[in-house]
């Protein structure tokens, strides 16, 4: 007993939350360990390619790269989307995680959250991309699971709980109880789509093209749910290429425009969210009108996404603390706490 409790104690297991836009790696006994972008730099040499960075280093070369580096996202919409980059990544992440790969004493376990609605070819992909890269044994986690479990909502109770995790790529909406997903849904909807649809709208009223590193600052800084108040509307100022005239130029955007820009992506996710309750047993609606909806991930960020909701559904909304790390301590909880065992699937 003694020995198999110090072999807990070292033990260099951990919990990942592989999202589209950043992995967040949790490790037994420590906490969070790394938080990092999801960006793979590949160079490629007399058709020979090759890993030149990953994480925030490859980040900053995102659109930035002459014509034989790469900077590669490797999975979208949640899910990997190339499996070699993914597992480089992975496996780069992992060794950053303990230190270098010397410092590995024995190959680790892995939890990992997936989309609740992704495929078992999607799940597989993520089983292999982790076992490639030096997983001894692989648990898939829900990320509405480990996102509920990481908010400290009792999901080990017969008490229903709800959990709307906004990432970059999905949103996954959920009611839980006693363990399980009372219902689960799963929207391709996330902070990319917004990205991509601030862009979209800089290019159709300016003529102007913008990246995708300036898009996401337009998001961080301007965005919100709903429409400004009328008088207090914010400006940025954005720099991009003109198309017609093939220059640099700036322009002035206002946060009604890419309040309007969002909404669609905004619109989606309050459908989604109303769908969850109509599909609702009543007595667990009943434990959601007491309790609440919880915000999680980057998306619960977004100003006035909680009232945005909260105006859509009559019920009060939540952020949780620190709602970009709450899946991955989720995750991370279920490696040290045996109550939550039962929430894990073997890959």
């Amino acid at each position: 007993m003694y020995l198999s409790r110090l072999l807990r104690l070292t033990s260099n297991d951990i919990a990942i939350d592989l999202g589209t836009v950043n992995t967040v790696v949790y490790m037994r006994g420590k906490g969070i360990v790394l938080n990092e972008p999801s960006v793979v730099a590949i160079e490629t040499t007399n058709g020979v390619r090759r890993v030149k960075a990953v994480g925030s280093e490859a980040k900053l070369m995102l659109g930035k790269t002459p014509g034989h580096i790469q900077a590669i996202r490797p999975l979208r919409d949640g899910v990997i989307a190339d499996i070699d980059v993914a597992e480089q990544m992975i496996k780069h992440f992992i060794d950053k995680a303990h230190g270098g790969s010397s410092r590995l004493t024995r190959h680790p376990e892995m939890v990992i959250c997936v989309p609740s609605g992704s495929t078992s070819v999607e799940r597989r992909a993520i089983r292999d991309a982790a076992t490639n890269a030096g997983a001894s044994k692989v648990w898939l986690i829900e990320e509405p699971m480990a996102a509920a479990i990481g908010a400290g909502l009792p999901v080990t109770q017969p008490i229903g709980a709800m959990v709307v995790d906004i990432g970059g790529g999905t949103t996954e909406v959920a009611i839980l109880s006693m363990h399980g997903l009372a219902y689960s849904t799963s929207v391709r909807v996330g902070g990319d789509k917004m990205d991509d649809a601030i862009a979209a709208t800089v290019r159709r009223r300016y003529n102007l093209v913008i990246g995708e590193a300036t898009a996401e600052r337009i998001k961080h800084e301007l965005a919100s749910a709903l429409p400004p108040i009328k008088g207090e509307a914010a400006t940025i100022r954005v720099r991009g290429r003109h198309l017609s005239a093939g220059m640099p130029k700036e322009i002035v955007i206002s946060q009604s425009e890419i309040a309007e820009a969002i909404s669609d992506s905004v619109g989606q996710i309050v459908a989604a969210v109303r769908t969850a309750l109509e599909n609702t047993a009543p007595e667990l609606a009943a434990d959601i009108v007491d309790r609440g909806i919880v915000l999680t991930g980057g998306g619960a960020l977004l100003k006035r996404m909680d009232e945005a909701l909260s105006l859509s559904t009559g019920l009060p909304v939540a952020v949780a603390d620190d709602p970009l790390l709450c899946v991955a301590k989720g995750a991370g909880r279920t490696l040290e706490e045996p109550e939550y065992k039962g929430v894990l699937t073997e890959a």
